[in-house]
């Protein structure tokens, strides 16, 4: 619990530095988000990226990104939303197919996204993560006490912010595949974050005397090697997933590695010093009730 001198004033510059950065940077959207087409080709041989990028520049296409992923052979390609609804989008297809002979370039995945359906996307993306967090509020303010609803969410808060923070500095697609990305990590963040809780709720009913730092403290420690294994051997799985799952998926499983470790962080040095902050007592009450109770005692330090 000492450490919380050093893990608040962490948190609050990693959240807050997410923050200016994800408006003065910004994200970088996918074409789920913007709208527009992704072509992804495989060539006959070494991928001549140069030379594609040049046959499409003379298709007048606006904004085109050509990118080399995975082998040699294979071509990334996303070409701007393009005026005229998605009828234009499709014609965009078909012009690129008509660029390239079929006997030199394989197309295997094309993916065209209109605005409205964008747009659409985007607002029903926010909603699921603002949906999912009030949800988790009030299950554990059912749950618990207020402390450790509150706790459980400033801590799952914190997670998404970081991560949100690392796609803004890699500059990493976010679509909806990193929609799904922070969803997972708020779950997986909240499930380590209620495992230390309830063995802090159980501990606070049997050692009635005992410090409140002194209680967290035993707490975490019983939940450690629970927290730990868990985590890496869910971390196996990703470095395996992202070592040999492909470019398609290298982002999300690099968001996921990285929410898996700062959710486990948090669950062990975030979520149970807010209980001190927020000055749940040695009995697992606050103040309030203990004075409506009758019953009389110092609050920890914080």
């Amino acid at each position: 619990m000492w450490l919380r001198k050093i893990s608040f004033p962490l948190a609050i510059v990693l959240g807050l530095g997410s923050i200016a950065l994800f408006f003065m940077v910004g994200l970088n959207y996918g074409i789920d988000f913007k709208g527009g087409t992704v072509i992804e080709m495989k060539t006959q041989g070494p991928a001549d990226v140069a030379g594609i990028r040049s046959a499409l520049s003379d298709l007048n296409l606006g904004d085109v990104q050509v990118q080399q992923f995975g082998g040699e052979d294979e071509v990334l390609v996303r070409i701007e939303e393009q005026p005229g609804g998605e009828l234009a989008q499709q014609a965009v297809v078909a012009k690129v197919r008509d660029a390239f002979a079929e006997d030199q370039v394989d197309f295997r995945r094309v993916e065209v996204v209109g605005p409205r359906v964008s747009e659409e996307l985007a607002r029903a993306g926010i909603l699921g993560v603002a949906v999912s967090l009030i949800a988790i509020l009030f299950y554990i303010w059912f749950r618990f006490e207020w402390q450790f609803a509150i706790g459980a969410i400033l801590t799952t808060f914190n997670d998404v912010l970081v991560t949100i923070g690392l796609f803004v500095i890699l500059r990493l697609d976010f679509s909806l595949s990193s929609i799904a990305a922070v969803l997972t990590i708020i779950g997986y963040s909240l499930n380590d974050t209620v495992v230390v809780y309830d063995r802090i709720r159980e501990n606070l009913r049997r050692y009635k005397k005992m410090p409140l730092t002194d209680l967290l403290d035993q707490s975490i420690n019983e939940t450690l090697s629970r927290t730990t294994m868990t985590s890496l051997t869910t971390l196996l799985a990703l470095f395996a997933l992202y070592a040999f799952g492909g470019e398609v998926i290298r982002s999300f499983t690099l968001a996921m590695i990285f929410g898996i470790a700062i959710g486990t962080y948090s669950s062990i040095f975030l979520a149970a010093p807010f209980l001190i902050l927020f000055n749940l007592r040695s009995d697992g009450k606050s103040d309030g009730e203990n004075a409506e109770s009758g019953e009389t005692g110092t609050a920890p330090a914080a």
